[in-house]
C-alpha cells in the first residue's frame, strides 16, 4: 500500500438541530452559508451547507429529536465543537452582534497572531469564529460575495 493515503481531509462538520428549516436559516443569514441540498435519511432531514472557500469541507445540519446540543468540556468549561476562519474578525463580531447573537468578547493571542470568540447558534451548539496568520488562503465560489458589503 506505498504511496497511497488512508485520508485526505476532514469532509464534513455535523451538526445537530431540532428545527432544520430554521437552522438553514440561521446558518445563511448569519454565517454566509448556501444550502445545497436537503433530503432525507433514516428518518429526519440532512441539510448540507457549504462555506465559501472552493475546498473548504462542508457542514451538514443533522435533524434530531435528541436535545443535546454539541460543546466539548475543556479543564470543565465549555469549549466550542469547531472553529470557523473569519477573514475580518472583528467586521464578522460586530455583524453577529448587530443580527442579536450573543457573541463574547473578541480575545487575543500571542502578540495578536490569532483571535477568536465564542458564540451559540440557534440551536445552542457553541461555535468558535476565529482569525490568524496561519489561515489558508482558498478561491471563494461565485456567488457567495454579498451584493452589499454592508449586509454582511
Amino acid at each position: 500500500m506505498k504511496g497511497k493515503l488512508l485520508f485526505s481531509q476532514i469532509g464534513y462538520v455535523y451538526v445537530p438541530t431540532s428545527n432544520i428549516d430554521e437552522s438553514i436559516d440561521w446558518y445563511t443569514r448569519n454565517l454566509n452559508l448556501q444550502l445545497q441540498n436537503k433530503f432525507e435519511d433514516r428518518g429526519s432531514y440532512i441539510a448540507v451547507m457549504h462555506h465559501p472557500h472552493k475546498h473548504s469541507i462542508a457542514l451538514l445540519l443533522i435533524e434530531t429529536e435528541d436535545t443535546h446540543r454539541l460543546e466539548i468540556a475543556r479543564n470543565g468549561k465549555p469549549y466550542p465543537i469547531m472553529a470557523i476562519n473569519c477573514p475580518d474578525i472583528e467586521h464578522t463580531h460586530s455583524f453577529l452582534k448587530q443580527n442579536g447573537i450573543q457573541a463574547e468578547d473578541i480575545q487575543t493571542l500571542g502578540a495578536g497572531e490569532a483571535k477568536y470568540f465564542y458564540f451559540r447558534d440557534n440551536q445552542g451548539n457553541l461555535l468558535e469564529a476565529a482569525w490568524s496568520i496561519w489561515d489558508m488562503q482558498d478561491v471563494i465560489k461565485d456567488g457567495y460575495l454579498p451584493a452589499d458589503d454592508s449586509q454582511h
